[in-house]
């Protein structure tokens, strides 16, 4: 049955794509954005189709609109860009997701909340389930992210207890694939764009710290599913479960960039996380998934990608 489908971030990295998928399967998307990362280009194809609409609009200020379906991706994730502004960054994922569970209740609509890894903070549990609490600093730097998204967690279970909303929530690991900014601040553009430069390739820490890559296509697929479930609410687990060092990952985008870079160090940020690799042992048991997408075929397509950005 066709949706309204509300997607809030979705002319961002992970939004843009959403956006294509849902229309894709014969969904109307109202896409919503205030540009801080997100770019009109990352939807120019879409812009004049009948079953899509862009609205310039920030979700700390409310809005009044008719939906079925609601996916709040909006808030940056990249530590550059939620650490710029950190009060903004919170008042997103408090004021922001208040408002969207708010047009949610009002209107029975369902909403799905992107939530993050970052709730595990540098965990003591290895890989990492859903019923673990997390190991965050509340103060540190990255609090305003990490907090801020274990809040919005809260709130979505606080309003579907008491007003009965239809939630769903989403821990995303870290993600890539098109569509992701030159200047993101992750660690995959990153090394990317330096390689493509011919630049050093900056590894903060002694490059043993892990993460779990996961390509924005299997996590697109994933989300879909988990707002079609019929009554799992999560949290749930999306991310891929392979885990690679930072080294690992620099001598990959090398090879497959044909770049003479040279790898060096600079000191770890504060709480940088030392491990992340998700279990998702309950995304394949209710969602029947996985990632598909292996690393070296993923990075292929963002290499590409990015080569088409620099010379732009």
């Amino acid at each position: 049955m066709k949706k309204r489908i509300l997607v809030t971030g979705g002319a961002g990295f992970i939004g843009s794509h959403l956006s294509r998928f849902l229309l894709a399967q014969g969904h109307e998307v109202l896409c919503l954005d205030n540009f801080f990362t997100g770019r009109k280009s990352n939807i120019n194809e879409l812009s004049g189709r009948q079953d899509f609409e862009l609205i310039r609009h920030d979700i700390i200020e409310p809005i009044l609109l008719e939906v079925d379906q609601i996916y709040n991706l909006a808030c940056p994730a990249s530590p550059v860009h939620y650490q710029y502004n950190p009060v903004k960054t919170v008042k997103t994922n408090v004021m922001g997701v208040i408002n969207m569970l708010g047009l949610a209740k009002r209107v029975g609509a369902r909403i799905l909340q992107a939530s993050t890894s970052e709730v595990y903070g540098d965990p003591e549990v290895h890989p990492q389930t859903e019923d673990y609490w997390g190991h965050v600093n509340p103060i540190g730097i990255r609090s305003c992210y990490d907090e801020g998204k274990r809040v919005a967690e809260t709130l979505m279970l606080d309003y579907h207890r008491q007003n009965r909303v239809d939630i769903r929530i989403a821990r995303i690991f870290n993600t890539y694939g098109p569509n992701m900014l030159v200047a993101d601040g992750r660690v995959v553009s990153n090394f990317i764009v330096q390689a493509l430069r011919g630049a050093d390739l900056t590894i903060y820490g002694d490059g043993r710290q892990t993460r779990s890559f996961c390509y924005v296509d299997d996590l697109v697929l994933a989300l879909y599913r988990l707002m079609e479930s019929s009554s799992f609410t999560g949290p749930l687990n999306l991310g891929n479960p392979h885990e690679f060092t930072m080294l690992e990952l620099a001598e990959q985008v090398i090879e497959l960039t044909g770049s003479r870079s040279r790898v060096i160090y600079q000191p770890l940020p504060e709480d940088d996380p030392a491990q992340r690799q998700p279990n998702i042992a309950k995304a394949r048991k209710e969602l029947n998934w996985e990632p598909r997408i292996q690393l070296k075929e993923g990075l292929k397509q963002v290499i590409d990608y990015f080569r088409q950005e620099l010379s732009a």
